[in-house]
């Protein structure tokens, strides 16, 4: 995997939804740090603080405030600037909160994507959509190995339910039958794409575990700590974002690539969440206690690995970062927000996406090293 995607997107006019969310504005900074013409659409930010305020990226791209469930304003943002490339985030993001707005979570989740989809087809200029969808689409059985693209969809909460439901309607999507008869007629290069649990710096919302976290630490008080047996394919945000990305500069070119793809780490470092809320206390040196318990009221699946050998075999794709990169990565990016006055986190934010980049180029010739020696070795026997 070349991380660092020569000049496909330089001078791109590229579209991100979800935009100001934290995983959207982790891409729209690394996308114009490409050199990328970047056209986000989104709510308001999600949270105060957050990433897009932090880093201040609305004075850096293109930002249009719409709602990814308002089609006509959606067409319009796509007739106005003419992308070439869409990135779709825009979601109702997490579990719990799904079973207080089912129907809100189903409308944005599910309609969301098919409106996204449907402007992209109406607009002449897009030669390839990436739609960012979730492991929770699968049918979880609990089982003790990875999720693989084959696997069946389908979820028992309205999250993993609305995700799965947004998969078999890019599915459609993508088909070359539909392409062909429904107008306009396209031949529209569409991917989906499944990560794990993504976590790094920037990330204030409510219900997650390194938010929740950071807050706890940052105001003196304990973290409690649901399930903490339970195992999440954790990973770095510039972990997906860099396959996002890869398959992004590819998609276009190659037609076998307009399928569903998984992006998470390997599973030697899927932890479970005791073990990684600890190891951001450590990395932190606080005295912050941790409260485990048990809570009933919202079943989530205890056991979750994704497969992610498909993208490694077509695209040369696997995670650079190791856990211990990974939480040194986020305690630092808050360490030096909170202990630094709240500063302008745009210039430390580029520097975590070049260090990322340089271990992903480091990976991929250590990787290579080692598929040249197997390949030796299996020749000599």
């Amino acid at each position: 995997m070349n991380c660092s995607f020569g000049d496909h997107y330089r001078g791109k006019t590229v579209l991100v939804t979800g935009s100001s969310g934290f995983k959207g504005s982790w891409l729209a900074i690394w996308l114009e740090h490409l050199g990328a013409k970047v056209i986000g659409y989104s709510l308001e930010e999600p949270s105060n603080p957050s990433m897009f305020r932090s880093c201040g990226i609305e004075n850096r791209i293109t930002q249009e405030f719409g709602d990814i469930r308002d089609l006509d304003r959606l067409i319009r943002t796509f007739q106005k600037y003419q992308p070439q490339i869409v990135f779709h985030l825009a979601a109702q993001p997490l579990v719990r909160p799904s079973f207080a707005e089912p129907r809100y979570t189903f409308e944005v989740n599910f309609m969301g994507t098919i409106n996204a989809l449907e402007a992209a087809r109406a607009c002449p200029s897009v030669e390839a959509v990436l739609m960012i969808t979730s492991d929770k689409a699968y049918r979880n059985l609990n089982w003790e190995w990875g999720y693989r693209e084959s696997d069946v969809l389908g979820g028992s909460d309205p999250y993993s339910a609305s995700k799965a439901c947004a998969e078999l309607a890019i599915a459609v999507y993508q088909s070359e039958a539909f392409q062909r008869s429904s107008p306009p007629t396209r031949d529209l290069a569409i991917a989906a794409t499944r990560a794990g649990n993504v976590i790094g710096g920037g990330d204030w919302a409510n219900d997650r575990l390194i938010p929740d976290a950071v807050r706890a630490i940052t105001s003196g008080q304990n973290i409690e700590v649901r399930n903490p047996t339970a195992t999440r394919p954790w990973q770095h945000v510039l972990e997906p974002l860099s396959g996002y990305l890869w398959l992004g500069a590819l998609l276009a070119k190659r037609r076998e690539l307009r399928a569903a793809w998984n992006f998470g780490p390997a599973d030697a470092e899927v932890l479970n969440v005791g073990d990684m809320v600890k190891g951001v206390i450590e990395r932190w040196n606080s005295k912050t206690e941790v409260i485990f318990r048990s809570d009933d009221s919202v079943k989530e699946a205890m056991l979750l690995r994704l497969d992610c050998s498909k993208a490694a075999h077509h695209l040369k794709w696997k995670a650079a970062w190791f856990a211990d990169q990974t939480m040194d990565a986020i305690v630092t990016w808050y360490r030096h927000y909170y202990e630094d006055g709240f500063p302008n986190m745009h210039e430390f934010t580029v520097e975590q996406i070049e260090k990322y980049t340089a271990s992903a180029i480091q990976q991929k010739v250590l990787w290579a090293m080692a598929e040249s020696r197997a390949m030796v070795e299996a020749e000599v026997q």
